[in-house]
């Protein structure tokens, strides 16, 4: 009998809408798409274009000086030890985040998505702030047991690295919450049944489910780390080759009138933008071909 029922089921044709009146005008669309390209090319595409030019202004030989000078390269090394370091610590948060929101009910869950969401609330130039109030080794709140354990974290790499993990960790826990809490824990509870390890369960049942949306908010978070400012100024101190990342590097270039040099430096964030977008969209991609499966 139920055969029969699900027989009779899939004859049934899916309904087509043939309502023209629930369809977009021609002219409305195409009025939305010039003025959504025209806004794209000026806001995004001009400013790249622009930053380009003006850095290969006075030829190449100029520019590879200003992107290889010593003190740029350790802007780099800076920029890139930070990202390496933030993005695997807000990748774990991440995900022991969303498995703790999604998949248990406790007290206090609603105030922990409050508070994951927090940096997207506070100005990254007050969370700098924040932290020099608490680890300034003069004034801070650890400032004495800092300073008699000759620990050095405001004006110093630690510093920057505390202040853009603040800055970065919702990005993850953002990707995956949703996604895991409209997965549901079925998969996992049958896996666990069955005799699986809670290590085994993640790692063959929970991961496959939530790989694109994590590489998703791992290229989110890789790309603000690389890209911060605000909170970094407060507490680099700005001390050139020391504590300054490239955004920084840029900025003191800037402000000493050396435009070509800065805008050099400027193109590496830019290639370093493309490159995350490029991966931001293979990665949609995947996701969207394995949702059409």
């Amino acid at each position: 009998m139920s055969e029969s029922i699900a027989i009779e089921e899939k004859k049934v044709p899916t309904p087509k809408v043939k309502n023209s009146s629930i369809k977009e005008s021609k002219i409305v669309r195409n009025i939305l798409i010039f003025i959504s390209m025209i806004y794209v090319a000026l806001i995004l595409i001009v400013p790249l274009i622009a930053v380009f030019t003006k850095a290969f202004e006075k030829g190449f030989s100029v520019y590879m000086g200003a992107i290889t000078d010593p003190m740029a390269l350790e802007a780099l090394k800076l920029t890139l030890l930070t990202v390496a370091i933030c993005v695997p610590i807000n990748t774990i948060f991440g995900i022991v985040a969303s498995w703790a929101i999604a998949k248990f009910e406790f007290k206090g869950k609603n105030l922990l998505i409050t508070i994951i969401d927090l940096p997207f609330a506070i100005s990254p130039v007050i969370a700098g702030f924040i932290f020099v109030l608490l680890f300034s080794d003069t004034h801070g709140l650890f400032g004495n047991w800092l300073s008699s354990n000759n620990i050095k974290i405001i004006f110093n790499t630690p510093g920057i690295i505390i202040s853009t993990i603040f800055v970065t960790f919702p990005f993850v826990a953002r990707e995956l919450i949703p996604l895991m809490q409209s997965q549901g824990s079925s998969e996992e509870e049958a896996a666990l049944t069955l005799g699986a390890s809670g290590w085994k369960t993640f790692w063959l049942v929970t991961l496959p489910n939530i790989k694109w949306a994590l590489l998703y908010g791992i290229v989110l978070t890789a790309a603000r780390s690389a890209g911060e400012f605000g909170a970094v100024s407060v507490v680099s101190g700005h001390i050139r080759g020391v504590t300054t990342t490239l955004p920084l590097h840029v900025e003191i270039l800037y402000n000493e009138y050396n435009f070509t040099s800065a805008f050099s430096v400027a193109s590496l964030l830019t290639i370093i933008a493309v490159i995350n977008l490029i991966i931001k969209n293979i990665v949609e991609k995947q996701n969207r071909k394995e949702l059409d499966k």
